[in-house]
């Protein structure tokens, strides 16, 4: 199927926030990997690839079941996927692995992606083109207030969005509906007024779309939509830069 393509600018955009604006959580294998081979002295026969490799089955299956609340607990989910890795090598043979380094792992991976966040390239250039252009921004974001609102702040994003909406702050996230419908009540917009821009195939392009928003994904490392998925975006991007009219890009 063919994607839509809409040249001209719409009267709002929600935009989210990790790994739209900010890399933040993707390509958790990788992270995954550097942490645990910083423990690799104390894996014993295990490699820190297979560590790493058991720790990201082990957060895929967590995340796949978890409820919403776990959004909110997300150092204590980080520690409950490390468990679940190791007692996954066990399962399967390998000698034991220690709760203690169970913790300090968690901890340690907890504290790396802090160290490694980092905002998009052209991504502050392209909001500030975009308000001034006339374009309302919130800013829609799932997670604890806390760590959220630190992001927020510490990345620079406060006084560039007309609405900044946490979901530890207001009560309810993505995907529910009215999380996307607060936002647009707030902006004073109708959905057929607003593009949702964000990398989460379902909280930024399957749910929008059913309330007739037109949905952009953001594949930010070129790799393609997920075999097997039935979810078609309106329009994939890379950048936030390409939202920009050609002129201003």
């Amino acid at each position: 199927m063919a994607l839509k393509t809409m040249t001209q600018l719409p009267r709002a955009m929600l935009i989210d926030m990790d790994d739209t604006i900010l890399s933040a959580y993707g390509r958790p294998e990788i992270a995954w990997n550097n942490v645990t081979a910083e423990f690799a002295d104390e894996l014993g026969s295990l490699s820190s690839q297979q560590v790493a490799a058991a720790i990201v089955e082990s957060g895929r299956k967590f995340w796949a079941t978890a409820e919403a609340a776990w959004r909110l607990k997300l150092e204590e989910a980080r520690h409950v996927v490390v468990q679940g890795g190791f007692s996954a090598l066990a399962a399967k043979g390998h000698a034991p692995l220690s709760l203690d380094l169970a913790t300090r792992l968690a901890n340690r991976f907890h504290a790396y992606r802090e160290e490694e966040m980092f905002v998009f390239p052209g991504a502050h250039d392209a909001i500030d083109a975009l308000k001034d252009l006339g374009v309302k921004l919130a800013l829609v974001t799932n997670g604890a207030a806390g760590p959220q609102r630190a992001k927020v702040e510490r990345f620079e994003l406060t006084h560039r969005f007309d609405h900044i909406q946490i979901e530890g702050e207001h009560g309810f996230g993505k995907p529910e509906e009215r999380a996307y419908h607060h936002a647009m009540q707030a902006l004073g917009v109708t959905a057929p007024e607003t593009w949702m821009i964000g990398d989460n195939l379902e909280w930024e392009i399957e749910v929008p779309q059913r309330l007739g928003i037109y949905a952009i994904w953001i594949d930010a490392h070129g790799e393609g939509l997920p075999a097997g998925t039935t979810v078609r975006p309106d329009r994939i991007i890379r950048s936030l830069t390409e939202l920009l009219p050609a002129e201003r890009a």
